[in-house]
């Protein structure tokens, strides 16, 4: 079992980011007094209709104000007045919507033949440099946030800390650090190792076994600076354990994290693929279901009695059932477990919608290649959603599910100025959101036409 370090992680990131950084990377004072948008159309995601010709005005990182049609010399000229400085991005051409949520991420790693034997040659700081990396790439392909759902030690603390920070590029991140679950689950760390270095993981790292040690394991989380909580009441694909769907936490212990979680004022989210760990994470009071590969109708009807949230990373299945069938991509366990699981979460995903259960857009990059993310979107429409409302789940029901409703996911007068646009309208073809021409986070210019801001 690698150490867990959390602060030595950190450390090591401020340090290699405090050397000269290239051009595109290298912070630059923040963004200007005033920045007005011109955009050819603006999607307003709030009330899910598409607007026309509209300029968005953004002081700092906020929108101040929304015009119809374009007026630039008013509003540069009213911006000189007052003194500020002033910046214009000309989008003319473009379809303007908030920037976009991923509601299900993994920042810090990402998945091939090599996982296995890295977790041995590898040091945290190895995975928390490699997430730089991934988090631009996130960051350029439109994501502005992304719900980080586990890393190993904490590294994805220490680079959300950076990107708040400035000092590397990268979305908004909201992360539960590392995931709790039981001894041998899908949450512990050392499956697949030999006795001598698989040893006892405790609560301290988030492995638990009866209902005190799920106290222990949130408060743990809570010091060490998580903003929710992830756990696992079913087993998973890519771990090295048999099964990808058996319940591996009790009602006990789940109401247990929930209760401790909620004291705190995290959410929890719920790995979950088997139908009785999904009656149990419901039942146990958690706010969202991961994946829900098996769910059944009782369980989908529960999961709306209870207003629990849906997300269902239907790109993730896509990829693990593909690589299942590459010789010596997985373990051969892993690939079982991969070719079971994987094609069927795309229909799961069709008849949770059907049933009106709230669903937030969530992909599990890193399963799959970081900046892919808008593949998802076609597969929700496969799956039977409209665009519009593949659109919606991945900016005013992510932010619903992040508790962040009017600052993240539309544009609109006080909210956090994150905006992209593309080419086309992504309400008549949904795969425009894999080609975003402009990013801007919090006011900041990060992509422009199609090439990041150096």
């Amino acid at each position: 079992m690698r150490n867990r370090m959390p602060s030595r992680v950190a450390a090591v990131l401020l340090f290699a980011f405090a050397l000269p950084l290239t051009a595109a990377e290298t912070p630059q004072g923040g963004p200007p007094a005033e920045t007005a948008v011109h955009c050819g159309s603006l999607l307003d995601t709030a009330a899910g209709v598409m607007r026309g010709e509209s300029t968005i005005i953004v002081e700092g990182d906020r929108v101040r104000e929304i015009r119809s049609g374009e007026d630039r010399a008013a509003i540069e000229g009213a911006a000189k007045a007052r003194g500020a400085s002033f910046q214009y991005v000309e989008l003319g051409g473009m379809t303007c919507l908030p920037g976009l949520i991923d509601a299900h991420t993994h920042l810090t790693m990402q998945f091939g033949p090599t996982s296995y034997t890295e977790q041995f040659r590898l040091n945290p700081a190895d995975y928390a440099i490699r997430s730089t990396v991934y988090a631009r790439r996130t960051l350029l392909a439109g994501f502005t946030t992304v719900r980080n759902l586990g890393d190993r030690d904490d590294e994805s603390i220490a680079l959300r800390n950076a990107i708040n920070a400035g000092i590397v590029p990268g979305p908004r991140i909201f992360t539960a650090g590392q995931a709790i679950g039981s001894t041998g689950g899908h949450a512990d760390p050392t499956n697949g190792y030999r006795l001598d270095l698989a040893g006892d993981p405790a609560p301290v790292i988030g492995i638990i076994n009866g209902p005190e040690d799920s106290w222990k394991a949130v408060r743990q989380h809570y010091k060490d600076g998580a903003d929710l909580i992830k756990t696992m009441p079913s087993g998973g694909v890519l771990d090295e354990s048999r099964s990808g769907d058996n319940p591996q936490l009790t009602v006990a212990e789940i109401e247990a994290v929930v209760a401790a979680a909620h004291d705190y004022g995290f959410t929890v989210a719920a790995h979950a693929h088997g139908a009785e760990a999904i009656r149990r994470a419901v039942v146990g009071g958690v706010d969202s279901i991961e994946h829900g590969t098996f769910a059944d109708d009782a369980d989908i009807a529960l999961m709306k009695a209870h207003g629990t949230w849906f997300v269902p990373t239907i790109i993730a299945g896509q990829f693990v059932a593909e690589k299942a069938s590459v010789p010596g991509y997985y373990p051969p366990q892993v690939a079982a477990k991969a070719a079971a699981i994987g094609p069927k979460i795309l229909a799961t995903a069709g008849r949770v919608y059907r049933a009106g259960v709230k669903i937030a857009f969530g992909t599990d990059a890193g399963v799959y290649p970081h900046g892919e993310n808008a593949r998802e979107f076609a597969l929700m429409v496969q799956a039977g959603m409209p665009p519009l409302f593949t659109i919606q789940a991945a900016t005013t029901h992510a932010a619903e599910l992040l508790r962040q409703q009017g600052n993240l996911g539309v544009i609109a007068v006080g909210a956090y100025a994150d905006i992209i646009a593309v080419h086309g309208d992504p309400l008549a073809d949904v795969t425009a959101l894999q080609n975003v021409s402009f990013v801007m986070k919090g006011g900041r210019v990060y992509k422009l036409d199609g090439r990041p801001v150096e």
